[in-house]
C-alpha cells in the first residue's frame, strides 16, 4: 500500500501575490454592494451593517472585528493559515477604504450590484482557501468544519450568511434584503461547488 501523496504547498510569493489578487475581487464586490445599498453575509457582512450605522469605515469595522478569529485558526489550523488569513483581511481592509478614490460608477443597477458582487466575493473566498488561508470569521470555522467533519465549507457559509443578511431587515427595505441574500447566495454557490472535499485540500 502506497503512501498517499501529499499535494505541494504554494510558495510564499504565490501565497502572497493570490492574497492580494483576492482582495481585489473582494474588495471590489463590497464596494459594489454598498453603493447598491446591498448587505452581504458573514463577517464582512456584519462589518457592512455596522458601517452603515456608525461613523467607521467598513474597512476598520472588518479588520477588528477578525481579531478573536486568529486564535482559533492558530490553534485549529496552524500559524500559517492565521498568519496567510492575516495577511487576506488587512488587504480587504485596506484596499475596501480606498476604493472611493479608485474608481466611480456612473450607474449600478440593484440587482447586477447583488448578483456581480456576490460573484466576486465568492471567487476572491475561493482563493484564499485555495491558498491556506480565509477571509476571518466565519470563513475560520467553515474551513475547520469541512477539514475536520468533510462538512462542505460553502454550505456552512450559506446557513450562517442567510441568518447574518435577515437581521439586514431592520436595515434595509424588503426589495433590497432579498437582493442582498441573492448576493449571498451566489457568493456561496461560487464556493460550494468549487471547494469541494478531494478535490483541492488545505495543507
Amino acid at each position: 500500500m502506497t503512501d498517499k501523496v501529499r499535494p505541494p504547498r504554494h510558495s510564499l510569493f504565490e501565497d502572497l501575490f493570490a492574497l492580494v489578487c483576492s482582495a481585489v475581487l473582494v474588495g471590489m464586490g463590497i464596494y459594489m454592494m454598498k453603493l447598491a445599498g446591498l448587505l452581504t453575509g458573514g463577517t464582512a457582512g456584519l462589518a457592512l451593517s455596522i458601517s452603515t450605522i456608525a461613523p467607521v469605515s467598513f474597512g476598520q469595522v472588518f479588520f477588528v472585528m477578525n481579531l478573536p478569529f486568529y486564535v482559533l485558526g492558530i490553534k485549529t489550523l496552524g500559524w500559517r493559515f492565521a498568519t496567510n488569513t492575516l495577511v487576506a483581511v488587512t488587504s480587504v481592509s485596506v484596499f475596501a477604504d480606498q476604493l472611493d478614490h479608485l474608481i466611480r460608477f456612473e450607474h449600478l443597477d440593484p440587482a447586477f450590484a447583488a448578483i456581480g458582487g456576490g460573484v466576486l466575493v465568492g471567487i476572491g473566498m475561493l482563493i484564499t482557501f485555495r491558498h491556506n488561508a480565509s477571509l476571518g470569521g466565519v470563513g475560520i470555522l467553515a474551513i475547520y468544519l469541512q477539514k475536520r467533519y468533510g462538512v462542505r465549507a460553502g454550505k456552512v457559509q450559506m446557513g450562517v450568511d442567510c441568518c447574518i443578511v435577515l437581521i439586514g431587515f431592520l436595515l434595509v427595505s424588503l426589495p433590497m434584503l432579498l437582493l442582498s441574500i441573492g448576493g449571498a447566495i451566489a457568493m456561496n454557490t461560487i464556493i460550494a461547488v468549487n471547494h469541494k472535499p478531494g478535490r483541492y485540500q488545505i495543507v
